[in-house]
């Protein structure tokens, strides 16, 4: 009994370590730049600026059917699947938007490079573009997202709004922000283009 004691406090103080060692590199990766620019009750207003993108398109219109092989793609793009069999950095979050027919999913490329420093996708699927400049509204959770979570926090950030009231443009979209082996301190957030002119908005959230 005292050694199967021994062996699970060892395990579990190896996985302790483990997700540690993975907080603190994840720390490390750049992630998309915005500015926050206004704050609600649980949600806030950011402003994020042009960034290049790597996409993905697909005919599933859920999250499950989609985060796997979307992830996998890019993935290949970013670790050489290119035409100069380069290495890309890893950013987050992961984009990833919905609609009743189709989906994309998209990798945030560093900020020191635009479309025209990258290599080409090997896969004809991958397209190299530039996100818009947008204000978007966004709520944020914990845990290991679900296809239920995302609507449940898509509804409430959409009361939310309507509640002040702010007005949403196109789809909700779902932010990634972590690895699946990353069991701790998880970040998953909701946001939908809004709009806000900062010269006129003075909206008390």
């Amino acid at each position: 009994m005292k050694v199967v004691f021994i062996i699970a406090a060892v395990l579990i103080l190896v996985f302790i370590a483990f997700q540690i060692y993975w907080i603190f590199q994840i720390n490390k990766t750049e992630v998309q730049r915005y500015e926050v620019v206004a704050k609600g009750e649980n949600f806030e207003i950011r402003h994020y600026p042009s960034a290049t993108m790597a996409t993905i398109h697909s005919q599933a219109n859920q999250y499950r059917e989609f985060r796997n092989t979307g992830f996998r793609t890019l993935a290949g793009y970013i670790f050489g699947g290119n035409d100069a069999g380069k290495q890309i950095s890893m950013t987050s979050p992961v984009h990833m938007d919905f609609n009743d027919s189709s989906s994309t999913m998209s990798f945030v490329m560093p900020a020191t490079l635009n479309a025209a420093d990258l290599p080409k996708p090997n896969d004809s699927k991958i397209s190299i573009h530039q996100s818009p400049d947008e204000y978007v509204a966004a709520i944020r959770f914990g845990g290991f997202a679900s296809e239920k979570d995302i609507r449940a926090y898509c509804d409430k950030l959409e009361n939310a709004l309507n509640s002040v009231p702010i007005t949403s443009i196109g789809t909700y979209r779902y932010l990634g922000y972590n690895p699946p082996f990353q069991l701790l301190f998880r970040r998953n957030e909701v946001v939908v283009k809004v709009l806000w002119d900062p010269t006129k908005n003075n909206i008390q959230l």
